[in-house]
């Protein structure tokens, strides 16, 4: 069974070498939708594959990082990268071109990352992620599964150089959260939410 949850965020960036000239040469928004797909084939003590409620903490956050901030590549021109985190309280750099396909893939890994690592608290079992979809616009969007991640054709995502501002990790339940995801440490789900 699968289940799907929605979450928005408005980002700003610069998709640097595409096709689109404003796009390469403008930092432009997007007001983003994000879908995480998760499966299973068991239900938790509640008959759920997995609680709702429960996506409100890391899953969350990790979404959240890229509301009302810019993202820069980290291969950008390093005067603009400089600039856009001085100006900007709320920046991720990653080190990759934040296209729509980019995001889908670093989210996708984020919260992978997090449920191989959660202790589980009302029997939930084999719940694994399915898809992260990316909805750059009302029209267009990128859909993330396994084996893209996996891709180092795509890019191999190297948790370490994912970078959030000191504003952003402020904001998270768990400031430590992106350390716990590089270390291995293990999230423990909350017994009520």
């Amino acid at each position: 069974m699968i289940i799907r949850k929605k979450f928005d965020f408005e980002n700003a960036h610069i998709v640097r070498n595409c096709s689109s000239k404003r796009c390469r040469e403008s930092i432009h928004g997007h007001s983003y939708r994000v879908e995480v797909l998760l499966e299973s084939h068991f239900l938790d003590n509640a008959g759920m594959v997995y609680d709702f409620g429960l996506m409100r903490g890391a899953i969350r956050d990790i979404i959240d990082s890229f509301d009302h901030a810019t993202t820069v590549w980290s291969g950008d021109d390093e005067n603009y990268v400089r600039e856009m985190k001085k100006i900007s309280a709320r920046w991720v750099e990653l080190p990759f071109n934040p296209s729509a396909e980019q995001f889908s893939r670093v989210i996708f890994a984020l919260i992978d990352r997090v449920l191989s690592l959660t202790q589980m608290q009302n029997g939930e079992r084999g719940v694994r992620l399915n898809s992260v979809i990316v909805h750059e616009t009302g029209n267009g969007y990128a859909q993330c599964f396994r084996e893209d991640v996996e891709n180092e054709n795509m890019g191999k995502i190297e948790f370490d150089k994912i970078k959030f501002s000191p504003q952003v990790m402020s904001e998270w339940d768990d400031p430590k959260m992106m350390e716990r995801i590089i270390l291995g440490q293990k999230f423990i789900n909350p017994k009520e939410c």
